[in-house]
């Protein structure tokens, strides 16, 4: 977790004058700090969709889309976790029955 208080006071951040945020280049939010030093921030893919989230409470969460932006994956701090990570391995019946040591069989599920 970064100290973001820090940045607030890096960039002299006058309070009395609202909160400190910043922007990326495509004018989203990509981070926010308020006066009472509560914070958070985003990562954002190159189509500017969240990624991930963070924030001075200690919550966290990381999102996975798909080529056509839908998102595949969610998981958080919480413990909470859906969809389909990317950074599941894709491999052939082959290559899955030489890791089992066995042949495999396919089975239909409802």
């Amino acid at each position: 977790m970064y100290n973001m208080k820090k940045l607030a006071e890096f960039f002299s951040h006058d309070f009395e004058k609202g909160c400190f945020r910043l922007y990326d280049s495509r004018g989203n939010e990509t981070y926010y700090e308020s006066s009472s030093g509560y914070w958070y921030r985003y990562d954002r893919d190159s189509e500017g969709r969240i990624t991930y989230y963070e924030d001075s409470n200690e919550y966290w969460c990381r999102y996975e889309y798909d080529s056509e932006g839908n998102e595949t994956y969610f998981e958080s701090s919480y413990g909470t976790i859906g969809g389909v990570s990317r950074e599941v391995v894709e491999m052939t019946m082959e290559e899955v029955e030489k890791l089992a040591g066995k042949r495999v069989k396919i089975v239909k599920t409802k």
